[in-house]
């Protein structure tokens, strides 16, 4: 990925190329979740000393995955706000089914 891109659309369908295994969708997952059990948290509680989780949690199962799993570089560094826009986005997606856990670049196997 030489040339910046330019559109939030474009964008996206590289973010999911660059999240197409199962064990990375796992984990963006686990990590979005925590995000949101650390702010029910913060908010039930009322312990905001507890909000420094939230980029601990996020980014930190995220880029596990990134350099474990996916063996690549998260996206964030060089589009921080439209990667964070899509690490919710795709948890979403998730959540209701549009997208899938399962590793997304498995060829379908030839007949014989």
């Amino acid at each position: 990925m030489s040339e910046r891109i330019k559109t939030y659309s474009e964008f996206y369908q590289f973010y999911l190329t660059e999240h197409s295994k199962t064990g990375t969708r796992i984990f963006h997952f686990i990590g979005t979740l925590l995000v949101f059990v650390v702010i029910g948290y913060v908010i039930s509680s009322g312990k905001e000393r507890f909000l420094w989780y939230i980029p601990i949690v996020g980014y930190g199962f995220a880029w596990f995955s990134h350099a474990v799993i996916e063996r690549n570089k998260p996206a964030t560094f060089r589009y921080p706000l439209w990667s964070l826009f899509s690490d919710f986005r795709l948890f979403f997606e998730l959540l209701i089914g549009k997208q899938k856990f399962k590793d997304t670049n498995k060829q379908p196997q030839e007949l014989h």
